[in-house]
């Protein structure tokens, strides 16, 4: 049988990172395929290696794969994964701005989750991780968090311990304030508002009544569930079948943002990231808008979601 479908490899087959495999656990989230798309692929419902690292680069990304996976899915031969090689938080590029937090939560449906640095010197948190204490001293290594900032309800697990840990304020919508009704700061209606210097809160019922786009510098957009950009369809896309609250109000709450919306980097909740040129994305999300405006309520449909 091809490693890569052994449920249970024999631990002494290279001991330490050699022989990754996926066990039975994996729910098909998506995130190991974001993170190591040439070395984890999908069929029949869930991930799986498609080959072995072949340099220190690629054991890097699979790395990443194992420890932002929800489950805990992504396993070497040794079937332990050794926390001296965790990578995260994980910056996205030389700016050293965003950074990937990874170990993204069985609780949140494996959403990633984000950092940003604010021009003062301290960080937003984006959605959240999992939780633990060890983890949120990783994450304060890179500077004092003063905010968390929920895109909506599916994303609200581990806000309030993050905040209280951080000492930080907590932000919701109001249309999504029954998942996090301790809120310390509660965004109401659907005007843009500057919460931050360089930050703007874009509300946008759609996906949730309380969705909620952050950009940051119009450099970075934290999109949350609202869309994606879809390797599939190599372009920006929503998941008109897992959209809770109404993809009429999607389209409503994109044809009324999106001449204001200007960004690089899309960095959603699921699905992949891309970055782009500002012009070239403003083009993308002036057609998605189209495209929404055409779609009609489907059942919600969680294997219908291609990425």
């Amino acid at each position: 049988m091809d490693q890569a479908h052994t449920p249970h490899p024999d631990p002494t087959d290279g001991a330490g990172t050699a022989g990754w495999y996926v066990d039975e656990r994996c729910t098909n989230c998506d995130v190991a395929r974001q993170l190591a798309p040439d070395l984890i692929g999908e069929a029949e419902g869930r991930s799986l290696v498609l080959r072995q690292p072949r340099d220190a680069a690629e054991e890097r990304l699979v790395l990443a794969a194992a420890f932002a996976c929800p489950t805990r899915s992504v396993r070497p031969a040794s079937r332990r994964l050794d926390a001296t090689r965790d990578p995260f938080p994980l910056p996205l590029d030389d700016d050293g701005i965003v950074h990937l937090c990874g170990h993204n939560s069985p609780e949140t449906a494996g959403a990633n989750s984000y950092l940003v640095r604010r021009p003062s010197g301290s960080l937003m948190m984006v959605d959240t991780p999992r939780f633990s204490a060890a983890l949120a001293a990783r994450y304060e290594k890179l500077g004092p968090v003063t905010d968390v900032l929920l895109t909506h309800r599916d994303h609200a697990a581990h806000g309030r311990r993050y905040a209280d840990r951080f000492g930080a304020r907590l932000w919701i919508h109001e249309g999504d304030l029954d998942a996090a009704p301790d809120a310390d700061r509660v965004l109401r209606g659907t005007e843009t508002v500057e919460i931050a210097e360089g930050m703007l809160a874009h509300p946008l019922p759609g996906h949730t009544e309380g969705s909620v786009l952050y950009i940051a510098d119009e450099r970075y957009c934290f999109s949350g569930d609202s869309f994606y950009w879809s390797r599939g369809q190599g372009d920006v896309a929503v998941a008109e079948s897992v959209t809770w609250y109404s993809v009429e109000a999607l389209a409503a709450s994109l044809a009324r943002t999106v001449d204001r919306l200007r960004f690089e980097w899309l960095l959603p909740g699921h699905g992949d990231r891309k970055r782009l040129p500002a012009p070239e994305m403003a083009r993308r999300m002036r057609e998605l808008t189209a495209r929404v405006a055409q779609l009609r309520p489907q059942p919600i449909d969680f294997t219908a979601v291609r990425w």
